[in-house]
């Protein structure tokens, strides 16, 4: 069947069945996505039983929560962010941190904690890390009372409220900056994960000759009055999969150095016996802006 044949097809459904006027934008990109698919089928002469294939894969994904790990597998996630980049330039804005993608893990309603907190529970086993840093406007004056959602995986690579052995909200806080934009949390240094063996996920990036690891990373939401909303996390980089992340989630300005600190003075201060990991990292906001596409934007995500 030619292209042209499609949109004679393409237009005799849309006028089958009609009550009202319906919503345009949703008949736009549902008949522009039907089209494409459509195509795809005849340019690569899908089969029926290879149809129904994938559309049982895709329903059992979504029985198993997997759809939002598929998404950043296939390079989604990272597409969105860059045409999100390219929106901001178009409106004017550079610099800033950089964003990246959020993931499937988030949850809200983490416990909000003003200045400084700790992360861990205390329970469970890992090297002691602090990450500390300013939050900043794009003029660069500081940002007090700014916002910042932090979240990332234990020494297992799992995540709390997924992972039903840790307690709520363990690695996971809510964190106010003071006056001079300040925020600090002591953690665990987190581990990399892979997704669910044998899961849809994993099936999938076999058939693609890909593996399903992600390297070791701290989550950040970061948002303040009059600013955008940004959503990022940044990479350990001493880890293996650094740059060969499955989701795409490592950019250019998100590896900060990490350094060991053997102060007494500090290990006493923490109550640690042995030197511990720091991180500085400050995050940089663009302001808001009315031609730019919003940021903050409602998604699927959990709450305890």
């Amino acid at each position: 069947m030619d292209k042209n044949s499609i949109d004679a097809l393409i237009a005799r459904f849309e006028g089958t069945g009609v009550t009202g006027p319906g919503n345009p934008r949703i008949k736009t990109i549902v008949n522009r996505l039907l089209r494409d698919f459509m195509c795809t089928m005849e340019d690569l002469d899908i089969q029926p039983e290879e149809f129904w294939a994938g559309l049982n894969y895709l329903a059992e994904a979504g029985r198993s929560g997997e759809l939002g790990l598929i998404v950043p597998g296939i390079g989604l996630e990272h597409f969105m962010d860059l045409r999100m980049d390219e929106a901001e330039a178009r409106a004017g804005l550079a610099g800033g941190t950089p964003r990246t993608i959020e993931g499937p893990l988030y949850v809200a309603g983490a416990p909000e904690v003003r200045g400084s907190a700790r992360l861990d529970d205390g329970t469970q086993p890992g090297e002691v890390v602090v990450m500390h840093g300013v939050v900043r406007d794009d003029q660069g004056l500081p940002l007090a009372g700014a916002k910042v959602e932090v979240w990332h995986a234990n020494h297992l690579g799992n995540y709390s409220h997924f992972d039903k052995t840790q307690s709520d909200f363990n690695l996971r806080r809510t964190l106010i900056t003071d006056a001079e934009g300040r925020y600090r949390f002591r953690s665990i240094m987190p581990l990399g994960y892979s997704v669910p063996p044998g899961g849809a996920t994993d099936r999938l990036l076999t058939q693609l000759g890909r593996h399903g690891h992600r390297p070791a990373h701290i989550h950040f939401f970061v948002c303040a009055t009059g600013c955008r909303k940004l959503t990022t996390q940044i990479n350990i980089e001493s880890d293996p999969h650094l740059w060969d992340d499955f989701a795409f989630g490592t950019r250019d300005g998100l590896v900060p150095p990490i350094r060991l600190n053997a102060d007494p003075a500090a290990m006493r201060a923490l109550e640690v016996d042995r030197p511990f990991h720091e991180i500085e990292f400050d995050f940089t906001l663009h302001a808001d802006q009315a031609h730019a596409p919003a940021t903050d934007f409602d998604r699927p995500r959990a709450a305890a």
